[in-house]
């Protein structure tokens, strides 16, 4: 799982709207947010979150995706205090959440692509 907290140094380190990031990947959770951010959530919550919501969450709209929509890409979800971006990956998911004043949607090729190449 080491590579998975490099990978999260690199996202906080190129990505500066990004405020937490988790890796859950076959049954092991990684997750960290940045000590300087303002209205923190809950470790605890977020390792729930990790671990049940947000498979939960892409096993549901996977599988309707996969009706007639073409599949699933992300899901995304505007809380109170952030933004969160949830993508699967080949044996479970990542997550990333962003400061409110930032448009993700624009980003995500990029941090996609940079997920993928790193």
């Amino acid at each position: 799982m080491e590579q998975y907290e490099k990978m999260i140094d690199k996202i906080f380190s190129e990505f500066k709207d990004i405020r937490y990031a988790a890796f859950y990947i076959k049954g092991q959770l990684v997750h960290r947010q940045k000590q300087t951010i303002d209205l923190p959530s809950a470790m605890e919550s977020d390792r729930y979150e990790e671990l049940l919501v947000n498979p939960t969450l892409i096993t549901l709209a996977k599988q309707r995706g996969n009706i007639d929509c073409g599949g699933l890409r992300y899901i995304m979800i505007s809380y109170g205090n952030f933004n969160q971006v949830i993508k699967e990956l080949k044996g479970g998911h990542i997550s990333l959440c962003f400061e409110l004043q930032c448009d993700p949607i624009p980003l995500l090729p990029i941090i996609f692509s940079f997920l993928e190449y790193s």
